[in-house]
C-alpha cells in the first residue's frame, strides 16, 4: 500500500507576483514547498539554455555581427542606443574581443567597449550581450565588466540598439584599440595584447560587397563571405554555380565549402597567396551577380547539381 504523501507546508507567496532567484537547493519563494531547482528554477534554467538559432536577426548588419563573432580577429563598430547615451557615457563601441577575455570595459573617460567574442551565459547571445552592455553603462569608469548570470526575461540587443543606425565594422591590424594609452596598461593587459597581436591573422573587409572578409594564412589566402539567404536556397544556388564551373573567383581560386554560424551560411574560397583583398573586389562583385541569378532559378536541380550540392553539404562545418 502506497504511503500517504505528507502535505507540504504552505508558504506565503511573494508580493507583486514575481518569484525571486534563490539557490537551487533552497525552498522556492513561491511557497510550493519544493526546492527552487524543481519549481520556478526549472523554467529559468530552460530559458537560459534554449538556443536562439539567429541571435542577431533583425539587427542592421546581421551578417557582419556573425563575422565579428566568429571570423574577424580585430575590429570595432560604434553602436547607437535606442534611448540615447547616459550623460556620463561619451560612446559605446562593439569590439571583437577585449583583454583578458573581459565581456566589456568602461574606460577612464566613461566610454564603453563591449566584446562580441566572449563566453555566453545562456543560449541567446543577443540577450547576453545586451545584459553586458546595460551593466557596462553603470559600471565605475576604469574597470572591466565581469561575467554574470543573465536574467531570462532581460532585454535583447534588438530592444537596446537603434535599429536605424548603420553597422559598418572597421577592421584593425592589431588590438591597440583596447587602450587609450598603451603606456598605462598593466603587465597582464600588456601580455594579453602581445599574445593577441601575435595570433591575429591579417584580415580585411571587402568594400564592394556585404560581409565578405579576406584573410591571409601561412599557406594560402581565403575569402569568407557571410550571406543572409536561407540555407537551402543558398546551397541550391551555389550548387548550380559549382556544377556550371562558375563558383570560383578567378584563376587559382576554389570554393572549398562553408561554415554554418548563428543561423547563416558562410561560403569559403581558397585563394592564391598573391591575391590580396583589393584583387578580390571585382571577382566578388561578379560572383554576387551570378549568385543572384542562380538564386532566382526555380528549376529542379539536375543530377550533376545535386552531386555538387551534396559535396558542399559534406564540407560544411558548424561554428558554435
Amino acid at each position: 500500500m502506497a504511503k500517504k504523501r505528507r502535505p507540504q507546508p504552505q508558504q506565503q507567496r511573494p508580493a507583486g507576483g514575481e518569484v525571486p532567484v534563490v539557490g537551487a537547493r533552497e525552498p522556492c519563494p513561491c511557497g510550493s514547498g519544493r526546492r527552487y531547482k524543481a519549481c520556478h528554477g526549472r523554467a529559468a534554467a530552460q530559458a537560459a539554455t534554449e538556443l536562439v538559432r539567429r541571435p542577431f536577426e533583425g539587427l542592421p548588419g546581421e551578417c557582419d555581427w556573425v563575422a565579428l563573432r566568429e571570423l574577424v580577429p580585430a575590429a570595432t563598430v560604434p553602436l547607437t542606443l535606442r534611448d540615447g547615451l547616459p550623460g556620463d557615457v561619451p560612446s559605446v563601441t562593439l569590439a571583437t574581443v577585449l583583454p583578458m577575455a573581459w565581456p566589456a570595459l568602461r574606460r577612464d573617460d566613461g566610454a564603453v567597449l563591449v566584446a562580441v567574442q566572449n563566453d555566453t551565459a545562456t543560449g541567446d547571445l543577443s540577450r547576453d550581450l545586451a545584459d553586458v552592455l546595460t551593466r557596462a553603462l553603470t559600471s565605475a569608469p576604469g574597470n572591466p565588466v565581469p561575467s554574470e548570470r543573465t536574467a531570462p526575461e532581460g532585454p535583447r540587443l534588438q530592444d537596446v540598439l537603434d535599429l536605424s543606425a548603420p553597422f559598418v565594422p572597421q577592421v584593425h591590424e592589431g588590438f591597440e584599440f583596447w587602450l587609450d594609452d598603451a603606456t598605462q596598461a598593466t603587465p597582464e593587459v600588456t601580455a594579453s595584447l602581445e599574445r593577441a597581436n601575435e595570433a591575429a591573422l591579417p584580415t580585411a573587409r571587402l568594400s564592394g560587397v556585404e560581409a565578405a572578409y579576406w584573410c591571409r594564412t601561412p599557406d594560402r589566402n581565403h575569402l569568407r563571405w557571410v550571406m543572409p539567404q536561407a540555407e537551402d536556397d543558398l546551397l541550391d544556388a551555389l550548387a548550380r554555380l559549382h556544377a556550371a564551373g562558375a563558383s570560383s573567383l578567378g584563376d587559382g581560386t576554389r570554393l572549398v565549402g562553408s561554415f554554418r554560424a548563428h543561423g547563416l551560411t558562410v561560403p569559403v574560397w581558397d585563394l592564391p597567396t598573391s591575391m590580396g583583398a583589393e584583387e578580390c573586389e571585382k571577382p566578388a562583385a561578379a560572383f554576387g551577380e551570378r549568385l543572384a541569378e542562380a538564386l532566382a532559378a526555380d528549376a529542379p536541380l539536375t543530377p550533376e547539381e545535386r552531386r555538387a550540392r551534396s559535396g558542399l553539404t559534406n564540407r560544411q562545418i558548424t561554428l558554435t
